[in-house]
């Protein structure tokens, strides 16, 4: 890890980041960094304490002339979105995160950074160290396994916190104040096929899809990116169209909260002059599409052993007609909020092996009806391919408090500090206000952090710049919150 980091101002901040980042912390195998957050509490002697789900907690008194304010909770998440590209070698559950310069950004050597939500994370830690810098009464909340499945959140119980205003530091535009977010349901559809012998005149090919941008499946959904699992039905669609087609394996995407950026597929193949004109033209047409959005589309077609069974036919037309008429992408816009993405989805992993086929989207809305409505159409598609199809992870939306109070000592201090207005808006990421406001419906909630950009990809990077300029905002906001 470059020394340099270290060197970045503000140092309490980077300092503890670079500590963070040492530490693995996969989303549900996060029991290092919860032992890594219990000794730094314990190593400052204040009061730490984890709960029944994993969650860790610490508070620590008000600075003197500050302890008429109400208590503050800072809240961020200790897990992070592992993403690697295909050439990079390394191990996020037990490797450290390789960080380096880049002009005004930190990033990661060929894999996530983790600044969502390390940065909130960091900034947290650097504050209950700090012995000069006037707050009020700080709890810090630091939840688990936000990324696939918020059950920190969700397994957080009424009565353990006692702040009566929560800051959530995981907002990734700087000059945003966030105060809604989208709810969320994981859709899975599935089922079962009867395997096949490969006939004798067919051809072994590996079909590939990689070089594309991915990103965060609800902050990023907007911008038009390719999604590697449609992209891949697409080919396979249209080479059964022209030519004889057998299925034996395909393993696309990753994690739910991902744009897919990978695919690869092995298939059986009856070639003719046609077919390899006809993929070659697909191909050109599709990244002609995504020249502007994804000038890095690779698609191959690779010549490989025959495989030695395949999927029956009516399985796999079934399957990739059920793909293809899936919804993926961007479903409604807000007719509340302009510019605001109301409901989408996102076909986030296939997979294909062994006589098994597993589908999984993760459905946003910030409309619980709307919400349900795409899931309901999505299980309506797959189970007319003969599909089961199950809910599951199911959390609910930050509804807007634009009477917030939190919210008025924000943006007045944001105008002081900075002398121009913050964006006041709503995002259509899953934040975990929403759920932590049903056990805590009396607490004033509100969201900011630094700009951090390609969350969820490899491309992840923060601002240096831009931390400095959340750092000395979160400052003044303690400074200036209500008594």
């Amino acid at each position: 890890m470059s020394k340099d980091i270290r060197e970045l101002e503000p140092k309490a901040v980077w300092n503890k980041f670079a500590d963070l980042n040492a530490v693995p912390r996969p989303s549900k195998k996060e029991e290092r960094v919860i032992q890594f957050m219990l000794d730094f509490g314990a190593s400052l002697q204040l009061e730490t304490l984890k709960d029944e789900v994993g969650n860790v907690i610490i508070r620590k008194p008000a600075t003197p002339g500050l302890e008429n304010k109400k208590m503050v909770t800072l809240q961020s998440h200790l897990d992070m979105v592992h993403q690697k590209n295909n050439d990079t070698i390394f191990d996020f559950d037990t490797q450290g995160i390789q960080m380096y310069i880049d002009g005004d950004w930190v990033r990661a050597k060929g894999t996530t950074l983790g600044a969502d939500n390390g940065m909130g994370v960091a900034t947290i830690m650097a504050l209950l160290e700090s012995t000069n810098i006037p707050h009020p009464a700080l709890e810090a909340l630091f939840t688990i396994d936000e990324e696939t499945g918020m059950t920190g959140a969700m397994g957080l119980k009424g009565g353990v916190l006692q702040g009566d205003i929560l800051l959530n530091l995981d907002t990734e535009e700087d000059d945003e104040i966030d105060i809604g977010c989208a709810g969320g349901v994981d859709v899975t559809a599935r089922r079962i096929y009867e395997l096949e012998p490969v006939q004798a005149n067919f051809t072994g090919y590996k079909v590939t899809v990689k070089g594309l941008n991915g990103g965060h499946s609800g902050m990023d959904i907007h911008r038009g990116l390719g999604n590697a699992n449609k992209i891949m039905n697409r080919l396979l669609y249209n080479i059964s169209l022209y030519t004889d087609l057998a299925i034996s394996e395909i393993d696309g995407g990753s994690l739910r909260n991902a744009i897919p950026r990978e695919s690869n597929a092995i298939v059986a193949v009856k070639v003719t002059d046609e077919f390899l004109a006809n993929f070659e033209k697909l191909v050109n047409t599709i990244k002609s599409e995504l020249k502007v959005t994804e000038p890095n589309l690779v698609i191959s077609l690779t010549e490989v052993s025959l495989p030695e069974s395949v999927m029956e036919k009516d399985a796999q037309q079934k399957m990739l007609r059920g793909i293809y008429a899936a919804h993926n992408g961007v479903y409604a816009m807000s007719a509340s909020m302009a510019d605001l993405v109301e409901t989408s989805n996102n076909i986030a992993r296939v997979i294909v092996k062994d006589g098994a086929i597993k589908i999984g989207c993760l459905t946003r809305s910030s409309v619980n009806s709307g919400k349900m409505d795409l899931a309901y159409a999505l299980k309506s598609v797959f189970e007319l391919a003969d599909f089961k199809v199950d809910f599951s992870g199911d959390y609910p939306g930050w509804n807007p408090n634009p009477d917030s109070a939190i919210l008025k000592v924000l943006s007045a201090q944001y105008k002081t500090v900075f002398g121009t207005d913050a964006k006041v808006v709503a995002c259509h990421a899953g934040l975990e206000c929403g759920i932590l406001g049903q056990n805590y419906p009396d607490m004033d909630m509100i969201s900011f952090g630094p700009t951090i950009k390609g969350a969820h990809s490899p491309d992840e990077r923060v601002s240096i710049s831009s931390v400095q300029k959340f750092w000395k905002f979160t400052l003044e906001v303690l400074k200036n919150s209500p008594a």
